[in-house]
């Protein structure tokens, strides 16, 4: 089968390179959107550059400009969405809106992976305010794609491994101590953690697939299905050292938001949410998802306590 042509709006972002480096790698024509505004952002500028010398093509665009939008779309067959959603670097859910008057303008997607790679937003209609914002923006996200009967592809990868692993599950950290940590609760609620480059590659693998077509992918490594004790205990057999442990309660972490600026209180809620409530693993997949390793047994995912092994 012949593989489609790929369109990556927000390529230089921190899940967008790997997109379009995963999205080379699997021999897909792929395109890049770029702000033709870039300024003297030299760094952005090299890692385009560095896009194009692996085949990639560049394509100037911006969410200010639609028609810039539809030349885009018009060159492929699938896009890719990864604008940030996460409020302590910027959070631009919403911006997709545009992106999909360019979609239904264009006519010719036959399939958009929108921004989302994270929890499940259908599932967390009860979460706390403020951090509920992120769910909400992706859910109207979602609803405008249904309803223009754009063909999706939504992709829940769970915890990012650069930020949950590398500080040990602890907020406002990713380097991991040697001496202590804070556990939730009695830190045993299980979690899914999955390494951004993996994140990539099952996503580029489900664009083409028909499984995957208008359902959910949820990304869960069997062996990264740990809780935050057992990621501890992962460090300290790396460490040869048994760190000095303490705990916070539901209460406490909710009382802490108080004083904290509006993106620590959202990512705080998210915290909340994933490791007291469960929510990452506290479901079954119904009808409307597939579960990427088992659809994708040919990756092999990097573990927990082979990602882990870095810090040492």
């Amino acid at each position: 089968m012949e593989k489609s042509r790929v369109l990556i709006v927000g390529g230089t972002g921190y899940l967008g390179k790997r997109l379009v480096k995963a999205s080379l790698a699997e021999g897909h024509e792929t395109y890049v959107l770029h702000r033709p505004e870039i300024g003297v952002d030299i760094e952005k500028v090299q890692l385009l550059l560095s896009f194009k010398e692996q085949g990639a093509h560049l394509i100037s665009g911006t969410f200010n400009d639609h028609q810039s939008l539809v030349n885009a779309v018009k060159l492929v067959d699938v896009v890719i969405c990864a604008v940030s959603g996460v409020h302590i670097r910027s959070h631009h859910i919403l911006l997709q809106l545009k992106l999909i008057d360019a979609i239904k303008e264009a006519g010719n997607i036959k399939r958009f992976l929108p921004s989302e790679f994270g929890t499940d937003p259908a599932r967390m209609a009860h979460a706390l305010e403020p951090g509920r914002v992120t769910f909400d923006d992706k859910m109207v996200v979602r609803k405008a794609i249904e309803e223009a009967n754009i063909p999706f592809t939504y992709v829940s990868a769970n915890c990012f491994a650069g930020y949950f692993l590398g500080g040990l599950c602890q907020p406002g950290l990713i380097l991991p101590s040697k001496e202590s940590v804070v556990l939730y609760g009695d830190g045993n609620t299980k979690a899914i953690y999955v390494e951004e480059d993996d994140i990539a590659r099952y996503a580029i693998k489900s664009i083409d697939d028909p499984r995957t077509l208008n359902k959910t992918v949820y990304i869960r490594p069997p062996k990264n299905i740990l809780s935050q004790r057992e990621v501890v205990q992962i460090w300290e057999k790396h460490i040869g050292k048994e760190l000095n442990k303490s705990s916070i309660s539901e209460q406490q972490l909710l009382a802490s938001l108080e004083g904290q600026s509006y993106a620590e209180q959202v990512g705080l809620i998210h915290y909340y949410h994933v490791c007291f409530e469960g929510c990452l693993t506290n479901f079954e997949i119904g009808e409307g998802g597939v579960e990427a390793c088992q659809l994708y047994p040919e990756i092999n995912y990097t573990t927990v306590e082979q990602y882990m092994k870095r810090y040492v």
